[in-house]
């Protein structure tokens, strides 16, 4: 359950930074709210998935590199931006990481 509750903690973040930018620096009054509504439910899901005792620290890593993986591959596929080999390479080191932090006994 925990697991699950933190991967709907990813997906709310993910969707509150994608509407971050829609927002246009708070402008847009419906992505405001999107933005807002999301991060709060991502911070109440990451806070019950660690209360069923997930460790933080591999919590927070795999909410934090999955939302960045996730949002640098929105970014490209839908708000033109750029994705090069460095990018790439970021990208992997930190799903790499994450992966070093569960294989160390993070669960």
């Amino acid at each position: 359950m925990a697991w699950l509750l933190l991967a709907f903690a990813i997906a709310s973040e993910v969707l509150a930074t994608s509407a971050l930018k829609l927002s246009n620096g708070f402008t847009h009054l419906g992505w405001t709210i999107v933005v807002a509504t999301g991060y709060i439910t991502s911070f109440v899901l990451l806070a019950q998935a660690l209360k069923l005792q997930l460790e933080m620290g591999t919590a927070y890593a795999i909410w934090s590199g999955a939302g960045t993986a996730a949002i640098a591959i929105i970014g490209t596929l839908f708000m033109g931006e750029t994705l090069n080999p460095l990018k790439i390479g970021g990208i992997l080191l930190i799903i790499g990481g994450v992966v070093v932090l569960n294989l160390a006994g993070g669960h």
